[in-house]
C-alpha cells in the first residue's frame, strides 16, 4: 500500500525493507492493540528501503482510511520494544540514554 507523507514523500509498505506488527494484549473477551487499546485501531511499524522509519495506523471501521507518519529512531526503538520486538543494533543505544538508573 503506498502512502502519502506530510512532507510529500510516498512509501510503499510493498517496499519496505522491514515490518513490524503491532503487540496485541488479550483483555479477557479480545485481542486489543497495545497501543491504541482498541480491538479495531492497529500499527505497524515499517523500515523504508531508504533507511526511514513509518508507522502506519489503520482500523476495521468501514470506509476508514488508513495513513502513515515519519517516527524518528529514537520513536521506532520505543515502539519495537513496547511491542516486544528486537531494537535493532543501530536503535539500541537511543533507548539506553532513555533508561535511569
Amino acid at each position: 500500500m503506498r502512502y502519502k507523507m506530510e512532507d510529500g514523500k510516498i512509501v510503499d509498505t510493498t517496499l519496505a525493507a522491514q515490518s513490524w506488527e503491532e503487540a496485541r494484549d488479550w483483555n479477557g473477551s479480545n485481542y486489543v492493540s497495545r497501543n491504541t487499546k482498541s480491538q479495531w485501531r492497529h500499527q505497524t511499524l515499517y523500515l523504508s528501503a531508504k533507511g526511514r522509519y513509518y508507522l502506519v495506523h489503520s482500523n476495521q471501521w468501514q470506509g476508514s482510511t488508513p495513513s502513515a507518519e515519519w517516527l524518528s529512531k529514537r520513536e521506532a526503538a520505543a515502539w519495537l520494544f513496547h511491542n516486544d520486538h528486537d531494537v535493532p543494533d543501530g536503535l539500541h543505544a537511543l533507548l539506553e540514554e532513555d533508561i535511569v538508573e
